[in-house]
């Protein structure tokens, strides 16, 4: 069993995912609790309701605990984030579910950008790790904004190249949509946006 401290963190993650979706325009399909009917397939145990194969059923047979182990699994311990100084393992955490190892890659773009040499790879090697525990060692919580407000950046990136997924950045009342309020829960308050911010970084989208 985790700590109480990852099983926090995880269904803090489960409760910010919320329920069951199959959005045309999110590329993960059908998801229940953060998990995508693609992850599921990948489960040996993925055919919850036994009917040899695996659909949105599936999917909407999915229950918290499902999603729990499937995260401390695949997206905790698999991917190596518990070896990650503490504090910047829950955002580093909830990235990893939503956006899979782009996670990891953002971690290594920070990591260059703040001069420490690191593959940008997608994977949390002994590299990766070193860095960011000799980076958190110098720059302390602020590391954990960094990677916030790169998290952040990210969002808007994805949101510029496809329009479709622009509805998950801003709201249809033009205000700061799940994306970014979700980078935002790991931000300190201080590096939040304002509304006049947010609108003028998102005027081009019409």
């Amino acid at each position: 069993m985790p700590d109480p401290r990852i099983e926090q963190i995880v269904r803090a993650i489960i409760e910010r995912e919320g329920g069951y979706v199959n959005d045309p325009d999110d590329p993960g399909g059908a998801t229940k609790y953060g998990v995508t009917i693609h992850t599921l397939r990948n489960i040996p145990w993925g055919d919850l309701d036994g009917d040899g194969d695996i659909d949105k059923f599936d999917v909407r047979a999915l229950t918290p605990e499902h999603a729990e182990q499937i995260f401390l699994d695949r997206y905790f311990y698999g991917p190596r984030i518990d070896e990650l100084p503490a504090p910047m393992q829950a955002t580093v955490f909830d990235m990893q579910v939503n956006a899979g190892a782009n996670a990891i890659r953002i971690l290594q773009m920070v990591l260059g950008d703040l001069g420490y040499e690191v593959i940008v790879d997608g994977a949390l090697g002994p590299q990766t790790i070193g860095a960011t525990s000799r980076a958190f060692a110098e720059a302390g919580e602020a590391l954990v904004d960094i990677y916030g407000v790169a998290r952040r950046s990210y969002y808007f990136s994805v949101a510029d190249r496809r329009p479709r997924s622009r509805k998950y950045a801003r709201t249809r009342a033009g205000g700061k949509g799940g994306w970014i309020k979700r980078a935002e829960e790991f931000i300190s308050p201080k590096y939040h946006m304002t509304d006049a911010e947010f609108k003028k970084r998102v005027a081009a989208w019409g």
